[in-house]
C-alpha cells in the first residue's frame, strides 16, 4: 500500500468519525432531553462525554496530523484556497465545539444532582440545554463545508 492511500484512508476515516460521532451524540442527547427524565439524561450525558473524549478527540488530534502529511505526498500547495478554507473551518469548528463539551459535562451534573434529590431538571440544565443545542449547528454546518471542500476542491486562491 502506498503512503498516499494509507494518510487518505486514515483521513477519511477521521472525517467520518468526527460528523458521525456529532451527529449521533447530538441525536442522543436531545432524545434523552425529550424524556425529561434526570437519570435518562445523565446517563446519556456520561456516555456522550466519554464519546467525545475517547472517539472526536482523537479524530481531532489526528485530522490535522493526516490532513498536512497527505497534502505534502499529493503535492497540494497549503495556501490553496479549499486548504485555507478547510483549515479556518476546522478552527472554527473547534472554537463551537470546546464549549459544547465543557456544556454536555456540566448538564450530567445538573441531570445527576437533580436524580439523587429526586428532584426535577432546574432550571439552568434547560437554559444550558438550549446553549448546547444552539452552538451544535454552526459546528455541523462547517463540518459539512469541509467535507465539500475535501470532495470538490475547488479551484481559488484566497492570498495573491
Amino acid at each position: 500500500m502506498s503512503a498516499y492511500f494509507i494518510l487518505k484512508y486514515l483521513h477519511v476515516i477521521g472525517a467520518t468519525v468526527l460528523l458521525g460521532t456529532g451527529a449521533g451524540i447530538a441525536f442522543f442527547m436531545l432524545m434523552a432531553h425529550r424524556t425529561g427524565d434526570p437519570k435518562v439524561i445523565a446517563a446519556t450525558a456520561r456516555t456522550v462525554v466519554v464519546a467525545d473524549f475517547l472517539f472526536t478527540t482523537t479524530a481531532v488530534i489526528a485530522q490535522p496530523i493526516t490532513g498536512l502529511l497527505l497534502a505534502r505526498e499529493v503535492g497540494y500547495r497549503l495556501s490553496e484556497g479549499w486548504i485555507v478554507l478547510s483549515i479556518a473551518l476546522y478552527v472554527f469548528t473547534g472554537a463551537w465545539w470546546l464549549p459544547v463539551v465543557w456544556i454536555q459535562a456540566r448538564l450530567r451534573r445538573l441531570a445527576a444532582a437533580a436524580d439523587a434529590a429526586g428532584e426535577p431538571l432546574p432550571a439552568a440544565y434547560h437554559r444550558w440545554f438550549k446553549v448546547w443545542f444552539a452552538f451544535g449547528f454552526p459546528a455541523f454546518l462547517a463540518v459539512l463545508g469541509i467535507f465539500w471542500l475535501m470532495i470538490a476542491r475547488p479551484s481559488f486562491e484566497l492570498f495573491g
